[in-house]
């Protein structure tokens, strides 16, 4: 039982990863090359080699073989398991970008409206970055060093990312126009802020703290039916003088829900206090 648990277990990781990165490979072909947006990562390096170096290597192939020289790298600072996901993620990035090159030949950005576009190249690749960086992986290039930043500098992933591809965006400004310039730094501004986000809201979890004075149905019921734990503390009321039992507990936000509506009809006189919370370190969470 526990092999066919951690055989899924992999399974549901590669699965996820496969999904992250063709968010962002959508995002980048569809949306990032056609407009010559060079929000930083090898990627955005990509964009500024290929308009130097012409039509003799595709940015595909550019991708590829950056990727392949930083995910070395990633292996010896980073370990084996980042540095599989990892693999696995640049590899199926880098054939999906040559795939759709030979598919869905792109010629030129599919509207007119580059601050529409630039949306759907900022957001997608976002929400795919977010979904690797979450689960320890990345498409590799300059990803792997935001990860070495945060690791040995304990800066957040998206201020990392801001560090480690501010300089490729500002080089659009002296290989395109201003506005190419303009727009990419405005996507690299978004993109680094919006990882944090699709990050934290992928990690929220509800921490309740409840106060009641039969604490032993809800406990009951966290255990048994949510399969969570609980912590259960004494206490005394302020205005009332009487005893009563604090309860403390964290779950995600579909038990949550069940909770509240058990507490609703266990305990209708119980004081409930719920807040949000991303960084849980523990079992059941964060190791």
């Amino acid at each position: 039982m526990e092999k066919q648990n951690t055989i899924w277990t992999k399974v549901r990781e590669y699965l996820l990863i496969t999904l992250g990165v063709e968010l962002v490979v959508m995002g980048v072909y569809f949306f990032k090359f056609p407009n010559n947006f060079s929000i930083g990562g090898v990627t955005g390096l990509a964009i500024l080699l290929s308009k130097v170096l012409g039509p003799a290597i595709s940015s595909g192939t550019i991708v590829l073989i950056i990727n392949l020289i930083l995910l070395v790298v990633g292996y010896i600072f980073l370990g084996k398991s980042f540095g599989n996901r990892t693999a696995y993620g640049s590899i199926l990035m880098s054939l999906s970008l040559s795939l759709l090159e030979v598919i869905v030949p792109m010629k030129g950005p599919l509207t007119q409206e580059p601050m529409l576009e630039l949306a759907f190249a900022v957001i997608l690749p976002a929400v795919g970055a977010a979904t690797l960086f979450n689960i320890g992986a990345s498409t590799g290039g300059t990803d792997v060093i935001a990860v070495l930043l945060k690791k040995y500098t304990n800066t957040d992933i998206g201020r990392s990312l801001l560090y480690s591809d501010l300089i490729l965006t500002m080089f659009s400004f002296l290989v395109f126009d201003v506005q190419t310039g303009l727009l990419s730094m405005l996507g690299l501004l978004l993109k680094t802020t919006l990882v944090d986000t699709v990050i934290e809201s992928l990690n929220l979890n509800k921490y309740f703290t409840i106060i009641c004075e039969t604490p032993k149905p809800i406990c009951n019921y966290i255990t048994n039916n949510l399969h969570r734990s609980a912590t259960i503390l004494d206490g005394k009321g302020a205005f009332s003088d009487r005893e009563r039992k604090i309860i403390l507990t964290v779950m995600n936000r579909s038990q949550a829900v069940q909770l509240r509506r058990f507490i609703k009809q266990a305990e209708p006189e119980a004081f409930i206090l719920i807040t949000n919370t991303s960084e849980i370190v523990g079992r059941g969470f964060r190791a």
